[in-house]
């Protein structure tokens, strides 16, 4: 398995990728592939990666800028993060995020946030800090992982792209 960097030529396999990760997901407004092309569009995304087996791209995650209202800089949003449902639970997203998330600490990143499944990102070390939430979400699906020891407090704002519906 190669994790590398989107190249245009990978865009139609990420959207088919996408798609069918999350099309028997109920948590799931199956809005995904929407949200990676508005963040695409707009430019968003600070690291959108791919995992590629024998040439196909089975998996791919992005990460954007989020806004705190604190004031808080170099913070980033994790997702969505999407693998072929044939080589789920293969350890394709672990590498992904690990390798995103390795990355945005290489670029001065302070820290990233998301809105998952706790069960499953707590191994990043991710967790739920009550100073830090992110509006019209349950705070226990909202969760962060600092890269220092300073937590932000405060509205998490991620990019206006996750909004896309179509």
């Amino acid at each position: 398995m190669i994790i590398r960097k989107e190249t245009t030529s990978d865009i139609e396999a990420i959207t088919q990728v996408t798609i069918a990760a999350f099309m028997t997901l109920p948590i799931s407004n199956h809005t995904e592939q929407f949200i990676i092309k508005a963040l695409r569009a707009a430019g968003a995304p600070t690291l959108s990666l791919v995992a590629e087996i024998d040439g196909r791209v089975v998996g791919h995650v992005a990460f954007s800028p989020v806004i705190i209202s604190d004031g808080t800089k170099d913070w980033y949003g994790l997702g969505p993060v999407s693998v072929l449902p044939g080589y789920q639970k293969q350890g394709i997203s672990k590498s992904l995020i690990n390798e995103g998330l390795s990355l945005l600490k290489q670029l001065g990143g302070q820290g990233c946030a998301l809105v998952g499944d706790p069960n499953y990102y707590i191994r990043f070390g991710f967790k739920n800090f009550p100073e830090l939430f992110h509006e019209g979400v349950p705070q226990e699906v909202f969760l962060a992982l600092p890269f220092n020891e300073k937590v932000p407090q405060g509205t998490v704002v991620f990019h206006e792209g996750f909004m896309a519906n179509g």
